[in-house]
């Protein structure tokens, strides 16, 4: 992203007094290391997938969050 990384804009979204700051964040990346997962997760980031990645982890990490909030009022 050209003016900010994905990890500040996630604490911005959580620093975000309305519903919108808890819109699920799952951060994805070619970063694969441990400590790059445990820095999205501290920045509040609900989940991290890596690249190269299959369709399957894709679309489980996806329904995994969707399900789990309401936000813009979708439900399963």
């Amino acid at each position: 992203m050209p003016v900010m990384d994905g990890v500040e804009t996630a604490r911005r979204v959580r620093r975000l007094a309305s519903p919108a700051g808890r819109v699920p964040i799952i951060a994805l990346t070619a970063q694969a290391l441990e400590e790059e997962r445990q820095r999205c997760l501290d920045a509040g980031m609900d989940d991290f997938v890596t690249k190269p990645l299959s369709r399957e982890s894709l679309l489980d990490t996806v329904e995994r969050w969707y399900g789990a909030t309401s936000a813009g009022g979708a439900t399963k």
